[in-house]
């Protein structure tokens, strides 16, 4: 297997589309040379925040290569999972054939399996791709979470490398921390307004959908907390903070997608059942763009001069 180190900031990024809905592969492209740019560690598509799940299987694959092709010297690491451990496990595959080079697993939505069917789920993959693979907790959007003696159990397979931890229990992501520190295994904050007291318990980054359209600033602030600076770090975070909360107004990646039109780094188009955000929430927004932009403007950046990758 191919070893790669998973700490830092790891943007989840949003796949734009043009108003016909068919993908905008210049403006991926482009999006994703701008976060390698500004510093991030990796690059995360076809996630949830990259409408995956309104991506057919040869969308998601060509999506997984053009980022492959755009990233310089970042890791690409596709998600490619399903509540059909088949279908996960073919997506698995056809990703890494296209250039990935580690994967993102949600746990199996809907169905609702055991915690021993999530093992052997993950397990089952872990088994047959022989590439970094991050187990994915978002009972937010599975119903039904990752107990930590499971994540623990899966974080002994030599192909399960991390785990994103969106599961807003602090406590349990603690001991998932405290359980495998003497393993090569990554915990990454997947909630972006836990990031920095994650990274306090043991945590090593994020998967973050605010890196999309702060990385600089979420760089610097997870820079910081993994260098142990955390007055600066908490400051950055604070800054952050009015922009987290407004960026999940509305089911990702609705907000985001707007933020980046705001910003000019892409269109604003959803596939349905996903629509545009909100008219009372994009002035908020705008506005809370613009005071970050100014503030970066007034201080010169040079808060963020040391991004701390």
């Amino acid at each position: 297997m191919t070893t790669i180190e998973l700490s830092g900031v790891y943007p989840a990024i949003t796949t734009p589309f043009h108003d016909d809905g068919s993908i905008d592969y210049d403006t991926l492209c482009a999006n994703v040379e701008r976060l390698e740019t500004a510093g991030v560690d990796g690059i995360v598509p076809v996630g949830s925040t990259g409408e995956s799940a309104t991506l057919s299987h040869d969308e998601h694959v060509d999506v997984v290569a053009a980022v492959a092709d755009a990233v310089d010297d970042v890791p690409v690491i596709a998600g490619s999972g399903s509540n059909n451990t088949a279908e996960a496990l073919s997506l698995s595959r056809r990703s890494v054939e296209a250039g990935a080079d580690a994967l993102l697993l949600i746990s199996p939505y809907y169905n609702k399996p055991e915690q021993r069917g999530l093992v052997e789920h993950y397990r089952t993959i872990a088994d047959e791709v022989d590439v970094p693979q991050i187990v994915y907790d978002v009972p937010s959007r599975t119903g039904q979470g990752l107990s930590p003696d499971t994540v623990v159990e899966l974080a002994s397979h030599e192909n399960v490398a991390g785990f994103k931890a969106a599961n807003g229990d602090l406590g349990a992501i603690s001991e998932v921390c405290e359980r495998t520190r003497d393993e090569a295994f990554a915990v990454l904050s997947g909630d972006d307004g836990l990031t920095l007291p994650i990274c306090s318990v043991g945590g090593v980054g994020t998967i973050s959908v605010v890196a999309n359209v702060e990385p600089e600033r979420t760089c610097a602030m997870v820079g910081a907390a993994l260098a142990g600076d955390y007055e600066r770090a908490r400051a950055i975070h604070h800054e952050l903070a009015p922009l987290t909360r407004e960026l999940f107004v509305e089911t990702n990646p609705i907000p985001v997608k707007e933020a980046l039109h705001i910003r000019g780094h892409a269109p604003p188009h959803l596939r349905l059942p996903l629509t545009r955000l909100s008219e009372e929430h994009v002035e908020p927004l705008a506005d809370l763009l613009a005071d970050l932009e100014d503030d970066g403007a007034d201080d010169g950046d040079d808060h963020l001069a040391e991004v701390g990758n």
